[in-house]
């Protein structure tokens, strides 16, 4: 970094004073939307469906230049091309300013044609529709004007270009109609807005010119970048065909855009594919003539159906950060309908998430994203999802909504089987491909919603400790005041205790405190999945995490949430599908790998689920418990049968590679011999092979007794008390190869 130079993002904020990844200038505090349209400070506060981190983490991610690269090559025409020959307002659009009647119309009847200009029947106020500005005249003594080449909101646009620039081509913009009132206004507010907007995915006022009017007077017109290229309606109508990838690009340029423009206090109210431009070097959001500030219920409604929130909405709530999220809802989803991947494999479910972050903007208001912060970090969730579900490549990053969660869902797959196993008589037990998992167990581990830190008892709860549950309880309740996160805490630490009545008691308590934003907030809909889960009700617990996935469905947590509950219920192919959008996105996500691997020993064997299992980084915590449970996988009894030579020799390698101390070593070894003397005499003793050290070369029954026999007496050595010794020491004898009398 130079000295003095400003930076944001990794990049210098140049001579405008804004970065161009998040449109911010560099150190200004981050602002959100509540839901009632109203900036404030960042914070998740009691309505968790409100923005809950800073605009500038969730559009990090945002390279304008890089994401540019992954868009479809679009030929961006000769300006000149452009200019339209014969401009016309169209018919049907023609209003008198004043008195609101149609004006300009034809009569058929009367063998009368539609007039562009002329003087209203109904109050005699004068209209014209027509272009203002011909080819050759220059305006302000600077731009000289090409034709006019587009029809905006509220005005025509010139195609121009700057004598001052060497020729470069700009755009103008004056009013349609200048006398209506309406219109005038409408330009004035748009002028403001531009002149006071400087982001990347924006276009950008470069001057604003006064010029005669045909009829008299002076007419104001703004000058602003040409952006040449092809809008979205235009590209979804025409080709080049659509991409998925694209649609993500698309909707991250235009979130960004109006992540600003909310930030700055201002609403867009007429997202359309019409108003984005694909141009050579950016994506850019144009035509701001609907523009107004949040909050003003002044100015006239111009927005599109069926882009726009419904009548309703608006008598009720106004024009929202929540109805400019509901436009670009619609947008996506006109995007999404023009995908094209012909010849291309679709993994099953790779849309779903994306799908999700579309219903949820095109929703009933109270269910709607709250601000385009939220929207655009749940669309680079599913982004993510979905391009790693296409490539295998893992997209990690850490969630701003759940903490990571340093506990295992491995059905005891990834840890050494204890010695009671061996007591009890059989080490192997049963199938693994039917395990039983513990629905109680898994509502304990399942991850944790992150501290609101806006709760009173955040601080308390974040720095205090405790060993156990039960300790928890008693540390939490030497906090003195109302807290939603205290009891939410104390919920967890009761399901963890397996006391139901304890955690509905809790839940009810936080319910009371949230008041009617209870109805809404996720976290409660979480905790209630937990208390399900403890219940033994997986099908309830579904609903419960179906809806926090609903409200973030760019989140991983659900989906793992939901595997597990499928697992649960034996809905092996839908847990699948959870638990592969999870780990094919995250490596970290080691609970969704053991899921995976438990799915794959249902559906495609053991080869499959230990796969799985390798992917599991060597960083990891879990990695241990990934290799034991590879083995024990390799040497576990499965509905088809018991493992072959090819499994057992691959359990041999990877034993050795295992540091274990001597007592879990011990017992790994007295499994691998237990499952291939199993084997050996479920194939009726068939040809040896090589087994090595720990099975013997070759492998033969006689070998295998006689190598049982003495890990099952080294176990016995270790017996808890003279009831186990004797036990073992049985179990050693029954091993012992048979000798002729």
């Amino acid at each position: 970094m130079t000295g003095g130079a400003l930076w944001c993002h990794g990049r210098p904020v140049e001579a405008i004073g804004f970065c161009e990844v998040c449109g911010h200038a560099p150190g200004a505090h981050d602002v959100t939307a509540t839901n009632d349209g109203l900036i404030t400070s960042t914070g998740t506060g009691p309505d968790l469906s409100a923005s809950t981190t800073e605009i500038t983490r969730r559009s990090a991610e945002h390279r304008g230049d890089d994401d540019f690269q992954a868009l479809p090559p679009v030929e961006v025409p000769d300006p000149a091309r452009l200019i339209l020959p014969d401009p016309e307002f169209p018919e049907r659009h023609r209003h008198c300013g004043f008195c609101g009647e149609p004006v300009g119309r034809a009569y058929p009847a009367a063998n009368e044609p539609a007039y562009a200009e002329g003087f209203c029947e109904n109050c005699g106020e004068p209209f014209s529709f027509l272009p203002k500005l011909s080819s050759g005249e220059r305006v302000g003594d600077r731009y000289d004007i090409l034709g006019c080449f587009a029809r905006g909101g509220q005005g025509w646009i010139y195609l121009a270009t700057d004598t001052a620039l060497e020729g470069q081509h700009v755009a103008l913009k004056g009013v349609i109609n200048t006398n209506d009132p309406a219109m005038r206004a409408l330009a004035a507010q748009e002028s403001k807005a531009l002149v006071r907007l400087d982001h990347p995915n924006i276009v950008r006022v470069t001057d604003s010119v006064r010029h005669p009017a045909p009829g008299g007077g002076q007419d104001t017109y703004l000058v602003m970048e040409y952006v040449g290229g092809r809008s979205l309606r235009d590209l979804v109508s025409h080709g080049p065909p659509l991409r998925v990838e694209h649609v993500f690009v698309y909707g991250r340029a235009i979130l960004s855009a109006l992540a600003y423009m909310h930030g700055e206090g201002l609403l867009y109210c007429d997202m359309k594919p019409e108003n984005v431009i694909h141009g050579d070097k950016r994506v850019k959001v144009i035509d701001l003539g609907a523009t107004r500030s949040i909050g003003d219920p002044s100015g006239r409604n111009v927005g599109t159906r069926p882009y726009q929130v419904s009548q309703a909405e608006i008598d009720e709530h106004g024009l929202t950060v929540r109805s400019d999220l509901h436009t670009v809802g619609w947008t996506l989803r006109d995007l999404l309908a023009a995908v094209a991947d012909p010849g291309r494999h679709r993994p099953v479910g790779e849309l779903d998430a994306l799908e999700r972050v579309i219903a949820r903007a095109v929703a009933p208001f109270e269910q709607r994203f709250a601000g385009a912060a939220d929207m655009l970090e749940q669309l680079d969730g599913a982004r993510r999802e979905v391009l790693s579900l296409r490539d295998g490549h893992p997209r990690p990053t850490p969630s701003t909504l759940f903490e990571d969660t340093a506990d295992l869902l491995d059905a005891e797959l990834g840890t050494v089987p204890d010695l009671g196993r061996w007591v009890a008589g059989d080490p192997l037990g049963g199938p693994l491909d039917t395990l039983v998992l513990d629905s109680r167990g898994g509502a304990a581990r399942l991850p944790v919603p992150r501290l609101d830190p806006a709760d009173p008892a955040a601080e308390f709860i974040a720095t205090a400790a405790a060993s156990g549950p039960q300790r928890w309880l008693t540390t939490l309740s030497l906090f003195g005041e109302p807290s939603v996160e205290l009891q939410l805490a104390r919920a967890r630490a009761l399901v963890a205790l397996g006391d139901v009545h304890g955690v509905l008691h809790a839940l009810d308590a936080a319910r009371d405190l949230l008041g009617a934003a209870a109805a809404r907030d996720w976290r409660l809909a979480w905790h209630h999945g937990l208390k399900d889960l403890l219940r033994g009700h997986p099908a309830d617990a579904a609903e419960r995490f179906a809806q926090v996935r609903r409200a973030w469905p760019g989140e991983v947590a659900p989906n793992l949430a939901l595997g597990f509950c499928a697992e649960l219920r034996g809905e092996t192919g839908t847990a699948e599908r959870h638990h592969r959008a999870v780990w094919s996105r995250d490596h970290g996500q080691v609970n969704a790998a053991f899921g995976l691997a438990r799915c794959h020993l249902r559906s495609r064997g053991r080869d499959a689920a230990v796969a799985v299992l390798d992917d599991v980084r060597p960083v990891s915590r879990h990695h241990d418990a990934a290799r034991i449970a590879a083995v024990r996988i390799r040497v576990g009894r499965l509905a088809a049968g018991p493992p072959g030579p090819a499994d057992l020799a691959d359990a041999v390698r990877r034993l050795a590679a295992l540091d274990l101390d001597g007592d879990a070593k011990d017992r790994m070894e007295a499994l691998v011999r237990e499952a291939a003397l199993d084997a050996h005499l479920a194939d009726g003793g068939g040809p040896g092979w090589s087994g090595g050290a720990l099975l013997g070369e070759p492998v033969t029954e006689h070998g295998l007794r006689t190598l049982l026999e003495k890990s099952t007496r080294r176990l016995a050595e270790r017996a808890r008390d003279r009831d186990e010794h004797g036990v073992l020491v049985d179990r050693a004898n029954s091993h012992r190869p048979k000798t002729r009398r």
